[in-house]
């Protein structure tokens, strides 16, 4: 047995190394628990984040099955995780967004909504009776002055602003296959910001998929609003990379 095994009891004690083992085991549940990835980034003045979508049981309702919320008409956000935990935050962040417009009258900037649920987050690391939210969220945005934003919010309470970022089980992969592209994604125009997501998961995965296995969010500039793809608009973005890959 390590010296360290000790200080993984509670959240709240330090090991004389300066870790603290219940958040890795936090960060662990929240990137390998599902399996599944995700990855969002930001173009010239669009947003764009896919998903995978696995149905756990053939007899449940796939429309059912989602990892992307919207949080208002104009913020969406992906979560990977533990499903029940990421829908507790989704819920606060809900609530957190709604609060913000009555009390100020005007929609919560993303940033802000970001700051926030990393604030609740980093609180339930600091009391041995409460425990951290295993889920990583993805909030995306176009702001009315800072134009397109991709922030990613941990359940340690880091909360960072990402040209494009991933999570869950293949996010150092993805991470790599941005790097390359980052000069490039400043001028995206929305199909392209939507492709390069999508071509993004597809190499990480080193497999094909069909409409109905992934799930697209997007927030155009010009409307600001924040919807899903249909798996026939999926399946036209698709056609157009296999289209571009044989030419």
């Amino acid at each position: 047995m390590s010296r360290d095994s000790n200080y993984d009891h509670q959240i709240t004690i330090f090991s004389p190394q300066g870790r603290l083992y219940q958040m890795e085991y936090a960060f662990k549940a929240a990137t390998g628990a599902s399996g599944l990835t995700a990855v969002a980034l930001r173009g010239k003045d669009s947003c764009a984040v896919v998903t995978q979508k696995k149905i756990p049981d053939r007899l449940m309702d796939p429309s059912s099955v989602t990892h992307l919320f919207q949080i208002t008409p104009k913020i969406g956000c992906v979560v990977t995780g533990q499903m029940p935990d990421c829908k507790a935050a989704i819920q606060r962040a809900r609530m957190e967004a709604a609060d913000f417009q009555y009390k100020y009258g005007y929609p919560v900037p993303v940033h802000v909504l970001s700051r926030r649920m990393a604030d609740i987050a980093q609180v339930n690391t600091q009391s041995a009776s409460m425990r951290p939210l295993a889920c990583i969220l993805i909030f995306l945005a176009v702001d009315d002055e800072k134009g397109p934003q991709v922030l990613k919010v941990d359940c340690a309470g880091h909360y960072l602003p990402f040209f494009a970022t991933a999570s869950g089980a293949k996010e150092q992969e993805a991470t790599n296959f941005f790097e390359k592209k980052v000069d490039d994604m400043k001028e995206y125009s929305c199909d392209e910001t939507v492709r390069c997501a999508i071509m993004c998961l597809g190499s990480v995965l080193g497999s094909d998929f069909r409409g109905s296995e992934i799930e697209v969010g997007v927030i155009d500039g010009k409307s600001g609003k924040f919807g899903t793809l249909s798996e026939d608009e999926i399946e036209d973005h698709l056609n157009a990379i296999a289209d571009d890959t044989e030419s």
